[in-house]
């Protein structure tokens, strides 16, 4: 259970750096190139906006999950 625990934590590690690593590469690729991002119709964020929101409920489900094994180590000792 425990290696699980590690497992879970380290995929929640990954999918928020991830996350921020993309928004760090877009928002420098915005600065540099804001002429391509000016032709599309939507705003240069919204495709992190959506890449939060999915962020957010993986990281809320792998919490739950992270919840539900730490309790049970807790409750075997």
């Amino acid at each position: 259970m425990k290696r699980l625990y590690a497992t879970l934590k380290l995929f929640l590690g990954c999918s928020i750096g991830v996350f921020l690593g993309r928004c760090i590469y877009l928002y420098f690729d915005f600065k540099v190139r804001p002429d391509l991002y000016a032709m599309q119709s939507a705003p240069w964020y919204v495709d992190l906006e959506i890449q939060g929101i999915i962020t957010a409920v993986l990281a809320a489900v792998l919490l739950a999950a992270m919840w539900l094994v730490r309790k049970n180590i807790d409750k075997k000792g």
